[in-house]
């Protein structure tokens, strides 16, 4: 699907769609346990992966308004088929963890998917007693994982992705011997370690966090019945980034305080200019957009928010620089080559490094970009368009993966776009 957007003037309200991360975290969690029910669920092509990866465990899921879930009561079942995650790293991840508790599982996913590095966690799965490998020998999907996990000590690789010791954590409680993970070098992304950490607390799971090490007691139970998630930062950065660059106010709705990095969207658009809002209590986040100034982003911690900080930059005055982000070089596509590659094309002084991008910001102008299939890329530059005007943005529909209204609801705020 191709995305056309023209220069638009944003005015209104609109709710964040739930968050991903939270949904993916409560349908597995739950599903483990006795079960329970997920209110207000973001139910996309990725956490619809993660429901039908449950239900080849065993759980037993239907779909209403609210998620409702019969879990598998700490013993999930040898799937009878391959699992296909689709584009969901997410579900990847966490799922080789739990297959490593049955007697065996194939998953696999799509062309992006197989080109994604899995080699820290098929290590420590190995490590806690697992046979855990890729049948072309890359570290790369299709994974074959078997177990059992015994539990045991393992050194984790925290450089690429915090979701392999997030996958870690959900299934070392249900090994038969506590668990030690020890952390190498620093553990990126983690607020959405510390996410799944709070989310297994709830669900009655004890551990011992520390600076860089984990201990998980075995032979534990799972029990959370029941779970809200919040809106989504991710999401909401759009709207808000596109709030600020066309001059408007918009207010998102459903941004309660949560584990998300991701809120830092609303201290970097406060630096660099915006008049930024946050009613806590009522979730509500309203932004007045002005003239923007360059700042420097730690990208560390909020790898999601590249894409968007990319665009604010291209158009702020002034340089911004995106430092500590090579693991956001592992997403659904090398997202710091393709938004210098794609920004570039629409007038951009983009320069990409090893760990982040350079921006000169000046103007941006139309023109025909590739979404890369990579829903953040697309959306980033949607935003970017509404600026520049005149702008074709190609596999539109990746969207679906995390905001399946995405392209309605900014239409909804007075963008100018049509989808084809």
């Amino acid at each position: 699907m191709i995305a056309r957007v023209q220069r638009s003037h944003l005015s209104g309200e609109v709710f964040a769609p739930p968050s991903k991360s939270y949904t993916h975290r409560a349908v597995l969690i739950i599903s483990l346990g006795p079960g329970g029910s997920i209110k207000r669920p973001l139910l996309s092509a990725d956490t619809r992966a993660t429901i039908s990866a449950s239900q080849a465990f065993g759980a037993e899921i239907d779909i209403h308004q609210d998620v409702r879930i019969k879990g598998v009561a700490d013993q999930p079942k040898t799937p009878e088929d391959v699992i296909n995650v689709l584009n969901s790293g997410t579900t990847l991840r966490f799922c080789s963890a739990v297959a490593a508790l049955t007697d065996g599982a194939v998953l696999t996913g799509d062309a992006s998917i197989r080109s994604r590095p899995n080699g820290p966690l098929l290590s420590c799965l190995c490590d806690l007693g697992a046979q855990a490998f890729s049948i072309r020998n890359n570290d790369k999907a299709p994974l074959v994982v078997r177990g059992k996990m015994n539990g045991g000590k393992a050194r984790l690789n925290g450089g690429v992705s915090s979701q392999f010791l997030s996958a870690l954590l959900i299934a070392a409680p249900l090994a038969e011997e506590d668990s030690t993970i020890a952390i190498e070098g620093e553990l990126k992304s983690r607020p959405y370690a510390e996410m799944t950490m709070d989310m297994l607390a709830q669900a009655g799971i004890r551990m011992e966090a520390r600076a860089q090490e984990f201990i998980v007691p075995g032979g534990q139970s799972f029990s959370l019945k029941g779970y809200t998630i919040p809106g989504d930062f991710s999401s909401a950065s759009y709207p808000l980034a596109a709030a600020a660059l066309t001059g408007s106010g918009v207010t998102v709705k459903g941004v309660l305080p949560s584990r998300q990095g991701d809120s830092a969207i609303i201290e970097i658009l406060s630096r660099m200019g915006a008049e930024v809002s946050w009613n806590k209590e009522k979730g509500e986040l309203k932004v007045i957009g002005g003239e923007l100034e360059g700042v420097d982003v730690d990208a560390g911690r909020t790898p999601d928010l590249v894409p968007t900080i990319a665009v604010l930059g291209a158009l702020a005055r002034g340089r911004t620089t995106v430092f500590n982000a090579e693991h956001v070089r592992h997403k659904e596509t090398d997202r710091l080559h393709a938004m210098a590659v794609e920004l570039s094309r629409m007038g951009a002084d983009i320069r990409e490094r090893p760990d982040g991008l350079e921006i000169e910001g000046g103007k941006l102008h139309g023109a025909k970009v590739h979404g890369y299939h990579d829903h953040r890329i697309v959306m980033a530059l949607a935003v970017a368009g509404m600026v520049a005007g005149n702008t074709e943005i190609d596999t539109a529909e990746s969207v679906d993966v995390s905001y399946p209204g995405f392209f309605a609801q900014m239409k909804g705020l007075g963008a100018e776009v049509e989808v084809n």
